[in-house]
């Protein structure tokens, strides 16, 4: 299964309103483990950004004054996307920026290109109702480091959301830990077969069974004649 971890940054918050996207990140995993295939790419977004904008992503006008236009990556993005599930913080946000750019130059939308989309906001709401889950408070609460994150930036929030996505979808599926892939050893793990065992049957005493017999008894007085018991067990 192809993944890609996708983050974006914008001049503001509303791509109806004519907001641009001024970066992208993306990191390719593969079955589960990244293949070291990336793509970043600084976006000139032929606008200014909006103050509160620029405090998160630190982008100023003048550094990405000389820096290709969307129209000029477009065809990297899709490239790269194709195909893929997408992995979004948010994915609502992002593929709206990313849907405006490409409906600008008449261009397929982001799912016509890639597989699926997974908003891993809305998983993490799923794991853990009630609380905060930013990719920061995320990346806090499943023990993710991000100590370089004094700006948001995109490709380095798509390599924390990879990382925050294995952590949420890591949960134990069998009863059989895998310690060679763990481990990256070959070591071969027991195979048991369960079906060759004999459970032991213990019968009850005879005070056991007056003790029990004396019970039901009372049982059916208070539910006045109502007990099921010995309905489910045959005679």
């Amino acid at each position: 299964m192809r993944q890609v971890f996708l983050d974006t940054e914008t001049t503001g918050l509303s791509a109806e309103h004519g907001d641009r996207i001024i970066e992208i990140g993306c990191i390719e995993m593969v079955n589960r483990r990244l293949s070291g295939r990336t793509l970043h790419r600084y976006v000139n977004p032929g606008r200014p950004s909006h103050p509160d904008a620029l405090k998160v992503h630190g982008l100023s006008d003048e550094f990405l004054a000389d820096k290709p236009s969307f129209g000029q990556i477009a065809d990297e993005v899709a490239e790269f996307v194709a195909g893929a599930e997408l992995v979004i913080h948010n994915a609502e946000f992002d593929i709206g920026f990313l849907d405006a750019e490409f409906d600008r130059l008449k261009r397929p939308r982001t799912l016509d290109v890639a597989g699926a989309v997974i908003d891993s906001l809305v998983l993490a709401r799923e794991l853990f109702p009630g609380k905060g889950n930013s990719l920061d408070a995320l990346c806090r609460r499943l023990e993710v480091d991000n100590s370089a994150r004094e700006y948001h930036g995109a490709l380095l929030d798509a390599g924390l959301l990879a990382e925050v996505y294995l952590r949420m979808t890591r949960g134990q599926k069998t009863l059989v830990i895998d310690g060679a892939d763990e481990a990256g050893g070959g070591a071969a793990l027991l195979q048991i077969d369960l079906a060759g065992f004999v459970l032991p049957v213990i019968q009850p005493t005879p005070d056991e069974e007056a003790a029990h017999a004396a019970l039901l008894a009372d049982l059916d007085r208070e539910s006045k004649g109502k007990t099921v018991y010995r309905t489910l067990v045959p005679a």
